[in-house]
């Protein structure tokens, strides 16, 4: 099958669009149920959000301040902030709109519609009263799309980008949660750690891990347990490990895949040589930071091997 590259690029970025408005929905309902049932103090700020978006400096040439309301509007509702939900969902619709003829129809509606409904409501939804109802929606809307296109899309070129696109953004925003959660958490001069498994377990919330590492691993949510089951599990769908490994997966029946095979395996190999167990704050900010420059070089990579034109 031959597809033109400008297709797979906006079915790859598609993906990548989808997955980002449902986990940045996650991460925002995660944190504020996590503010409500510990006491103040002991809340990491606001700010830990638009940290693990690495967006800080984006916000702060807007607001002065890390509180509820300016982060929440940041990352809900701005049409400037590239990763907030509307600017996601808007992205996301663009690309469909223009690759309709390779999708089911009913993806561009219901992508649509959501578009429509986050244009409509994601102001109103910063604030309390409605936010809980707007983010069920957009996480429950964009499973139901991914789910139609995973249940009815041919396993043709345009579903191995869509792939590629989804399971790169759900692994990038998987080492962001770990890196800055991790980074808040395992500081030496906290005090009332008595709720860090609290914290943790917001952090597995916020990736959709609680309920099955309470099943496969046990109750009790310790820092290097979930750090083990977040980057190396083999059957969580939202782990590390997980996503590499479905993306080697997509990559092999593509031409030209050299350049990012290599890539990926070397990423497959940095993760499973890491010790987890006992790292310390800064081994584990210093392994993630060198894994996102992979993630981000594998990024460029597949552009320049599928999304440019060729050199002449």
């Amino acid at each position: 099958m031959t597809m033109l590259s400008r297709v797979a690029e906006r079915l790859y970025w598609s993906a990548r669009y989808l997955e980002r408005a449902e986990d940045t929905a996650r991460l925002v309902r995660s944190y504020a149920h996590l503010a409500m049932d510990i006491p103040k103090s002991a809340a990491p700020g606001w700010d830990i959000l638009v940290r693990i978006q690495d967006a800080d400096q984006i916000f702060l040439d807007k607001h002065r301040a890390f509180n509820e309301t300016n982060v929440l509007g940041f990352l809900i509702a701005d049409p400037e902030s590239p990763g907030s939900i509307y600017s996601s969902v808007g992205a996301a619709r663009e690309n469909i709109r223009t690759t309709r003829d390779v999708l089911p129809k009913e993806v561009w509606e219901h992508v649509n519609e959501l578009y429509l409904y986050t244009r409509d409501y994601a102001e109103s939804s910063v604030g309390r009263r409605h936010r809980q109802q707007f983010l069920d929606q957009v996480i429950s809307r964009c499973q139901m799309i991914m789910g139609l296109i995973m249940t009815t899309l041919c396993r043709d070129h345009a579903y191995r980008f869509i792939q590629l696109g989804h399971l790169l953004e759900r692994a990038d925003m998987t080492t962001r949660v770990i890196d800055v959660g991790a980074g808040v958490l395992l500081r030496e001069e906290r005090h009332l750690t008595a709720v860090d498994p609290l914290i943790w377990a917001s952090l597995l919330d916020s990736l959709s891990a609680l309920g099955t590492f309470r099943r496969t691993v046990g109750p009790q949510i310790e820092s290097d347990a979930v750090v083990q089951f977040v980057l190396r599990d083999r059957t969580l769908p939202r782990s590390v490990h997980f996503c590499l490994d479905r993306m080697r997966r997509e990559l092999h029946p593509l031409k030209n895949r050299a350049k990012a095979s290599r890539l990926l395996e070397g990423a497959r190999r940095s993760l499973a040589r890491f010790p987890v167990g006992g790292a310390s704050r800064d081994e584990l900010h210093r392994f993630i930071d060198r894994f996102q420059l992979r993630i981000n070089e594998l990024h460029d990579v597949i552009v320049e091997s599928w999304f440019l034109p060729p050199e002449e």
